[in-house]
Formats: C-alpha cells, structure tokens, sequence
C-alpha cells in the first residue's frame, strides 16, 4: 500500500462504514478526541436503517483505541476488544438480567483502552423497570465509562433517561442517495435499487434485501395488493392471515439457516454427530437454545408484521398526498391505479382513521396482542372507508 493509500486507510478507521451522517460524525470525533467535549452518555435516534448502530461501533472505537492505533479499532468494530460490551436484544425486550449485567460491567476499569464503551442497541425496548436498574449507573457513571444508547427516537425512553444522557439525533438519508448506495454495495441495477430505496423508505438493509431477494420484494407486493382488495369483513380477515402469514415466512427466510447453524456447532462442540441422539448430560444446553431461538423468532415475526404495517402506512400515506393533489412523489408508484381508486372513493378525513389505526395497531402488538385479531381489526376498519 503507497503512502497516500495508507493515510486514506487511517481517515477511515474507525468511521469508514457510516455513510450520510456527516454531521453527526464530526460531533462524536470532537467528543473522542476532546476530554471537555465528552459525555459520559449518549442517545443516538433516528429512523431505523439510519446507522445507529454503525455509528455508535465507530465512536466506541474513536473512544477506546489510542488515536491511529487501527488493530484496536479493528477489534472493536468486529465486537472483540474487551472493553466494549454491546447489547442487542434478539427477544420482544430487553430483560433486567441483561440491563443489571451491563451496569455491573460499566464499573470495570478498561483493561486496554482509553475509556470502557457500552452501547445499548434498542434501547426503546426497555421496560420501565428495566429503564430504572439504569438511572444509577447514568447518574453516578465512572470517570473512564461511556454509555452509548441507540433508538428511534428520545420518546421511546423515559423521561428520566433523557434528561441524563445527550441526544444526538441522525438525519433522513433521501431516496436518491440510499439508492446509490445499494447499487454500489450489491451491483442492483439503477432502477431496481432506486424502487427498492423508495419501498423500504430509506432504510439502508431493507432497501439492501428488497434489491437482492426477489421473495422478499415478491411478498411485500402480494400483501399490498391483498390489503388493496379489502372490500368487507371476509376480505379483511383473508388480509390478515395473508399478512401474518407472509410476516412468518419472512421470519423464517431470515432466522431458519441461522438456527440450524448453531445446533450444528453446539452439538459439535459436544462431539456428537450429526443425526445422532443428543445424550440427557446435553438436552439442557440444547433446550437452552432452542428456547432462545423461539425468543429471537417472536422478535423477528414480530418485526416483520411491523414492517408489513410501515409498507401500509406508506400506501395510505400515498393516498392522502393523492386527496390533496400531490402525486408526484408517491412511494408506491408502482400502484398508482389502485391508489388513485381509494383516493377518489375515500373522504381525506377516514384516510387520516385508517393511518392512525395502523399506528395503534404497531402500538397494540408491541403489547403482546395477537397479531391475527389486531390486523384483523384494523382490515375492517379499511373497508369501513370503502365505497362497497
């Protein structure tokens, strides 16, 4: 590597993987490298497929590693450098176990580094019991410990959480650019990657998968074309299932592979083959596992309803941008006819209904109600607002 290339190299690290946070970059280098700029806690918010969790990766490595030391940022980037602990939730929340493991590890001196990161991703999955084990750690933090949450947004945390930590909050990348992006990382044609962009509503991995995965953008347009078709109760309930059980197999493109992966490597690990029975010393690990990837598959089913109910309140939103005129910036181009049908049909008023139901709905599932019967619930709310 030539001397030019090699200093190209050094900018890079640790912040060469964020892309379109300009701003919020030149925030956190200042912090890590000025002791009087630096708080000892952080929320980064911003929409999801914004780079939260890339960018928090990246300020933990500004933070730990001595400035140029590139072996060290590589470790904390790759999630290996023991004074890094990041936290991400698989499950529906993120339990008191979890959170009370992390405030024990955030009174540990670094070992290496120049200061002990801990990032939080998903931290609006915290309960409110969960949010208090916190308050402690937050408000009587040790001198070389910094805290890192990640969320959508300050609201989705208490307000005593806020007030201890500082916000910094991410901007909306536009269509144009995510979709340059995709194209550059998968090779996606321009056009497709371009859709892709505007379906997932820039954000950065679902635009990555709808551009690489024809089944994924395949089910996305099958369950807006059903929701599309609700006329009365039967449709609705016929809609719903559909959805949910796109949202499964969704779930299960996503979680399958991965699962048998690590029965495989568990069972390697205890030396038996595959196919063989598991001896009774081992059933406990292997029922421990399996227990966390019933865990993990709730989130991801329930991640991808959510994401089924994002797509729609971009179908309704297109709609009332059609009510009031607006049609040159629709999202779901692609179903501009039967768009322009419920536009017409439909008063603005019930539009506004159906948009605030779907926001309930998203509400009412991160509630644990059953995500047939809320969907359900919202579908005949949709053909209420039909013209039958």
């Amino acid at each position: 590597m030539d001397a030019p290339a090699a200093a190209a190299a050094v900018r890079d690290l640790p912040w060469g993987e964020v892309w379109g946070q300009a701003d919020a970059v030149q925030t956190l280098q200042s912090a890590a490298s000025d002791p009087s700029a630096l708080t000892h806690a952080w929320l980064l918010t911003g929409p999801p497929g914004s780079g939260r969790s890339t960018l928090a990766r990246a300020f933990a490595a500004a933070l730990i590693a001595e400035p140029g030391d590139q072996a060290a940022m590589k470790q904390v980037l790759a999630g290996t450098h023991p004074d890094y602990t990041p936290l991400r939730t698989e499950g529906v929340i993120i339990s008191i176990k979890d959170a009370r493991a992390l405030v024990e590890r955030s009174y540990f001196a670094p070992s290496l580094g120049r200061y002990r990161v801990i990032v939080m991703e998903d931290a609006d999955r915290m309960t409110e019991r969960t949010s208090n084990v916190l308050l402690k750690a937050l408000e009587e933090p040790p001198e070389r410990t910094v805290w890192v949450l990640c969320a959508p947004s300050d609201a989705d945390l208490l307000p005593t959480i806020r007030s201890r930590v500082r916000t910094l909050r991410l901007r909306d990348p536009e269509v144009a650019d995510v979709a340059r992006l995709i194209a550059e990382r998968t090779g996606a044609d321009p056009d497709l990657a371009e859709q892709s962009a505007r379906h997932a509503q820039r954000h950065i991995g679902m635009a990555q998968r709808l551009a690489t995965d024809a089944a994924a953008r395949q089910r996305r347009a099958e369950t807006l074309r059903a929701v599309l078709a609700v006329r009365g109760v039967s449709t609705a309930v016929e809609a719903a299932a559909q959805i949910v059980a796109a949202a499964t197999d969704d779930a299960k493109a996503l979680t399958a592979e991965r699962d048998e992966a690590e029965r495989a490597q568990l069972l390697t690990t205890f030396g038996i083959a595959s196919g063989a029975a598991v001896p009774p010393a081992v059933r406990s690990q292997l029922k421990a596992l399996e227990d966390e990837q019933k865990r993990r598959a709730t989130r991801s089913l329930r991640d991808g309803i959510d994401r089924v109910l994002t797509d729609l309140q971009s179908v309704y939103r297109d709609v009332l941008m059609l009510q009031f005129g607006r049609d040159g910036d629709l999202i779901n181009r692609e179903l501009a006819d039967g768009l322009g049908e419920i536009a017409a049909n439909w008063d603005p008023a019930h539009t506004l209904i159906v948009l605030d139901e779907i926001a309930t709905t998203r509400e009412r599932l991160e509630q644990n109600v059953s995500p047939v019967l809320a969907l359900e619930s919202m579908l005949i709310t949709v053909a209420h607002g039909r013209t039958l």
